[in-house]
């Protein structure tokens, strides 16, 4: 009988997807795939409804409705003071998940090298093997997942990547990458002669006193990085499914040739109607900002009112607890039996590392304060639910 390929044995199904059907399975709280319980602002959906009756219902441009891709290079240029040309340096992708893939795909070939930091979002690792190429992990230093300068510079010369990719601010950890971090991975990149692909799809949701900036910002960078981020975190849109790549015009027509056999294009109705998004004031990525330091705030009160240890996160909205003190050595099955018996559902931590690390999971709060609160609540039942299984699993045994 024939076989599937090596590349799809070299990887599983997502685990935070498959955490999103435990928590159904349960009817837990879904504290694991980081999408809202919230709508988008009013604007978004009342765009939406009128592309909805009037259209656009046919292909728009493959890469990108020109309206759209004005919109994003008005904007890009406005937050990170690059000159984005809406022709040259921009493609509309089916979200950042095709964003990466497309990127990846574009500039590597088969058997390349290509860096990830660890702990990382799961996709990386599944994307790099699609395009053919072999990644290479290197673990950030606990517990403040900082870049190791050594462990960085001996990856890149060891292995002579072809890229890097750099989640910024990053999931799971919530980590926001230094200026000094970033100079670093930029100078490196320079030096060895590779691309970085950068995820910056949490740019808008970030926690004072830190700050996002964009690799491509810092001198000598725009031309070997490629910014892939999406609209789904920033207007509560995930299931719309759009994203992007900016990009330098050398690269972007081998991105934009990829794209079109990957996908064609992203549904033309959606690209119209999330122009309205693009066009909000600059107040509401303050409101945003804002409304998630709430978020964050409560959450983290919840955690540390269930007597949780945790790392606080930076951006995102995403927070790693460590659940060690429980004693279990299986997060996955330890995730499993949080939805089941607690009610509330996480994504097990080692999906997001190589090395052998399997004390933390990871929760969201991308939810109403009032969800946030449910789940709290839930969470102060864990301990004791926890030291009554473990009795279970030490008279089993």
């Amino acid at each position: 009988m024939p076989t599937t390929s090596r590349r799809v044995q070299s990887f599983s199904e997502s685990v935070i997807r498959r955490m999103s059907r435990v928590a159904t399975k349960y009817n837990a709280i879904n504290l694991a795939q980081g999408f809202p319980d919230f709508d988008p602002p009013p604007a978004l959906r009342a765009a939406a409804a009128k592309a909805g009756q009037d259209g656009p219902h046919q292909y728009a441009v493959t890469w990108g409705a020109p309206r759209l891709r004005q919109a994003l290079a008005k904007k890009a240029s406005r937050t990170t003071g690059l000159p984005i040309d809406a022709d040259a340096h921009l493609v509309v992708t089916v979200g950042s998940t095709e964003a990466m893939l497309a990127a990846l795909l574009a500039v590597v070939d088969p058997g390349d090298r290509v860096l990830v930091f660890s702990p990382f979002y799961e996709n990386y690792g599944a994307d790099t093997i699609l395009a053919g190429a072999v990644p290479v992990f290197v673990p950030l230093r606990p517990p403040t997942h900082a870049v190791d300068p050594v462990a960085l510079r001996q990856a890149f010369a060891e292995h002579r990547p072809k890229a890097l990719i750099l989640c910024n601010p990053a999931n799971p950890t919530g980590k926001v990458f230094t200026r000094a971090e970033l100079t670093l991975i930029g100078d490196l990149a320079k030096e060895y002669d590779a691309f970085v692909l950068t995820d910056e799809v949490y740019e808008h949701i970030v926690y004072a006193p830190h700050r996002h900036l964009s690799l491509a910002t810092l001198p000598g960078l725009w031309e070997r990085t490629l910014t892939i981020s999406s609209l789904s975190k920033t207007y509560a849109i995930t299931g719309w499914r759009l994203g992007y790549v900016v990009a330098h015009e050398k690269w972007i027509g081998a991105i934009r040739a990829v794209h079109d056999f990957l996908t064609v294009g992203a549904a033309a109705p959606l690209q119209e109607a999330v122009i309205a998004g693009l066009e909000l004031p600059d107040s509401y990525y303050d409101e945003l900002a804002a409304s998630y330091a709430a978020k964050r705030e409560r959450f983290l009160g919840h955690l540390r009112a269930a007597g949780l240890k945790h790392l606080e996160p930076e951006g995102a909205y995403y927070v790693l607890v460590d659940v060690s003190e429980f004693g279990v050595d299986d997060d996955v099955a330890f995730a499993e039996w949080l939805a089941k018996e607690v009610g509330v559902a996480a994504v097990p931590g080692s999906s997001f590392y190589r090395e052998p690390v399997h004390q933390y999971i990871r929760f969201h709060f991308a939810k109403r304060l009032e969800t946030l609160d449910a789940a709290g609540s839930r969470l102060l039942t864990l301990r004791e639910k926890a030291a009554n299984w473990r009795k279970r699993a030490a008279a089993a045994g």
